[in-house]
């Protein structure tokens, strides 16, 4: 692990932007509130530096939309919370035309293009399932920027709420850090944050319904927002009606998964939730999985759990995308992450790239992942899975 490494690809970037000095910035994140964070952080640190940005919120590296992202010359495009594992695309695209930044989590795929900077902290060792999250590797990129954005660390640390482990590895260090600062105080268990008077964990789980439930009504923007400056009562009213929202098709899909039952293959059970979640971005699928993933009445421990369910042709800010999308998520029981661990079953990521090879758009971490392909290839998916898993 080194972060020797990482500071120096990072000053090269820095000094690429600065002798270009763009007026506009391209800044493309993703819809969890790890990637808010992540855009929140970037977003501020440019706009610092007298930089304008214009935010584009996608659930997936479509590629379709990277392409078209790309066609032109001379841009400068940031990506937090998303892009690493379609850097070998993105660097496909780009074709040596546009500065590129990278600065993400997610396991990497390899960029031949000497204009994209995948700044992302596993190409240095470290975990991003554990170590960092997209956040915090958007916050040393802004505090080697400027040193003033040290004032941003709360916002890694909110985006890191999404790992399990808690804050260990480099979260752990921006943590002491922004606790000597003043930044953050300890409250028991809890990290508040000094300026809005209240925890990480809040304002994670806020976060989380803003981008998600709300992505296709300015949710995404009001997250970065509230990154910013807080939770306004126009903000705690839409997460409300939202959150309200989310609940009820989460209370009626349960109940149609506990009338009818997952259906399954010998490693393999998935549902379809179809329009269960229609005007919702399609990370509540995601998020109805990791909680399906400990109902034990319902579902299997020693099996991969597979949602689907239909995606919106329409991408806020961007247009109607040209295919007929769905979205798979995966997430793994307890039994199965022990499985994964020791190398007898394929992690999630794993799973769903190579299952998806040729016609989807994967990626993700060993125990939660997803996928957004056509939608005539959804049992193709499923077959070439469950091929994939038999042995294990």
């Amino acid at each position: 692990m080194s972060l020797g490494e990482f500071s120096e690809r990072v000053a090269a970037a820095i000094s690429e932007l600065k002798l270009m000095a763009p007026k506009e910035i391209l800044l493309v994140h993703h819809d969890d509130a790890d990637g808010l964070c992540s855009a929140a952080v970037i977003k501020a640190a440019l706009e610092r530096e007298g930089y304008g940005v214009k935010t584009l919120c996608l659930e997936k590296a479509y590629p379709e939309v990277i392409e078209s992202l790309h066609k032109g010359e001379g841009a400068v495009v940031f990506y937090g919370d998303i892009g690493s594992a379609h850097a070998d695309l993105i660097s496909e695209c780009n074709g040596g035309r546009n500065l590129t930044i990278i600065l993400d989590h997610h396991d990497p795929r390899p960029a031949a293009d000497p204009r994209i900077y995948d700044l992302n902290l596993e190409n240095h060792g470290f975990k991003g399932e554990t170590d960092f999250s997209g956040a915090t590797c958007c916050y040393l990129f802004a505090k080697a920027l400027n040193p003033r954005n040290a004032d941003l660390s709360y916002l890694a640390l909110v985006g890191s709420c999404e790992i399990p482990d808690g804050l260990v590895g480099l979260n752990r260090t921006v943590l002491d850090e922004a606790t000597e600062k003043g930044v953050v105080q300890a409250v028991g268990k809890k990290i508040m944050i000094g300026k809005f008077g209240i925890t990480t964990e809040e304002l994670f789980s806020k976060l989380q319904i803003l981008g998600s439930v709300g992505y296709y009504e300015n949710g995404p923007m009001l997250g970065i927002q509230a990154c910013l400056e807080g939770i306004t009562e126009e903000v705690k009213g839409r997460i409300e009606e939202w959150e309200a929202r989310r609940k009820e098709a989460n209370k009626r899909l349960l109940g149609r998964l506990y009338r009818e039952r997952l259906k399954e293959t010998g490693r393999l059970q998935w549902f379809d939730a179809g329009d269960a979640y229609a005007g919702m971005g399609s990370k509540v699928i995601g998020t109805f999985c990791s909680f399906l993933s400990f109902q034990k009445r319902l579902v299997k421990p020693n099996k991969y759990i597979l949602g689907f369910t239909q995606m919106s042709p329409e991408v806020p800010s961007y247009g109607r995308l040209k295919e007929n999308y769905v979205k798979v998520s995966v997430r793994v029981p307890e039994e199965m992450k022990k499985l994964i661990d020791a190398g007898k079953a394929p992690p999630a990521v794993g799973l769903l790239v190579e299952a998806s090879k040729g016609f989807g758009t994967a990626d993700g971490h060993a125990y939660a992942a997803s996928c957004v392909l056509p939608a005539p290839m959804k049992q193709k998916l499923i077959e070439n899975a469950e091929n994939l898993t038999l042995g294990t």
